[in-house]
């Protein structure tokens, strides 16, 4: 039902987004697009999921390491499976993908996940956060200001959470004696919470792997917003590349927001309304379809392993 809700509210945004826009105008400018920028910003997704699967490989525990092969199609079957489950579920389906086959016990599995989700949010924050601080104070809106002061309590909060089990704990117990929150949402913080005890655990005993993670995923991040300014390239428009760090960080963010389908509709305003200064409507709508395909690309590719995993569907629907 959520998923129903999520793509009716899609497809409202994009048809009004669509209801004045030139659809002969948006195909012209695919068909005058530079070809070998368009090429190079697609091809992307191969070297950002070949990274993602090493740096997945590092996570597991010495002991338990899988190969390079089955974390690459457990990267690609999580982007198949983001697509056509509700709050990113594909994600964490890959910690019941990993137990059922007996490489992790379930919830050190799970904590492996969030803090690898934990890791890809805390980074793009930081780019966000960056970019705003070197946005030209003369185009800088009011509301990003406040926006850049949001992002940065975010970092401190999130950092405080990877980095302190006592706030933490604290966050946690705040959450969870809110009254007006259903039961249903606190057993889930509560398995949350038991974790994030865990990875906290797990991590922060290897100093190393700590910082090799987090140098990776910051490097990761910062190649997912290159693709999208070559993107813009390929639209033979342009943007200063910092300008871009901080507005395509925005997008993103506005997608993760948990009202639409993959973000999609949520992140195409969100790219309209934040590149106004410099970019058309049409080419703006172009940029969001092709935001759209950093998601839709994983997702092919992995749809010939899906099947090996289907079996494990059952299970992740009824406990989320």
């Amino acid at each position: 039902m959520k998923k129903i809700i999520s793509l009716i509210i899609s497809l409202l945004i994009l048809t009004i987004i669509y209801w004045k826009i030139d659809f002969a105008s948006l195909l012209e400018l695919f068909k005058s697009s530079n070809i070998f920028w368009m090429l190079i910003s697609l091809g992307m997704f191969i070297p950002l999921t070949i990274i993602t699967s090493w740096r997945f490989q590092q996570l597991m525990p010495k002991g338990d390491k899988i190969s390079f092969i089955e974390a690459n199609k457990l990267i690609l079957v999580a982007s198949v499976l983001n697509m056509i489950l509700p709050s990113k579920m594909g994600d964490i389906a890959k910690a019941y993908f990993m137990t059922q086959k007996g490489h992790l016990e379930g919830t050190l599995s799970l904590s492996l996940v969030i803090f690898e989700k934990s890791c890809d949010f805390l980074s793009l924050l930081l780019w966000c956060v960056f970019g705003l601080g070197f946005f030209p104070p003369q185009e800088k809106p009011f509301w990003l200001g406040i926006m850049t002061a949001i992002i940065m309590t975010g970092i401190v909060i999130f950092s405080l959470l990877l980095g302190s089990k006592k706030f933490a704990k604290l966050f946690f117990n705040l959450v969870k004696n809110i009254k007006i929150i259903p039961q249903k949402i606190t057993s889930k913080l509560s398995k949350l919470e038991e974790s994030w005890q865990i990875m906290h655990n797990y991590f922060w005993s290897d100093k190393k792997l700590l910082l090799l993670i987090a140098i990776t995923s910051i490097f990761l991040w910062f190649l997912h917003l290159l693709q999208i300014w070559l993107f813009i390239f390929a639209l033979n428009a342009y943007v200063p590349f910092l300008t871009n760090l901080a507005l395509s960080s925005l997008a993103i963010l506005a997608g993760l927001l948990p009202l639409t389908f993959g973000g999609v509709g949520t992140r195409d305003a969100a790219l309209i309304l934040l590149y106004k200064p410099y970019l058309t409507v049409i080419t703006a709508a172009g940029l969001g379809l092709l935001c759209t395909s950093r998601y839709l690309l994983p997702a092919l590719a992995g749809l010939p392993f899906l099947n090996q995993y289907l079996y494990i569907l059952p299970k992740i629907t009824k406990d989320n």
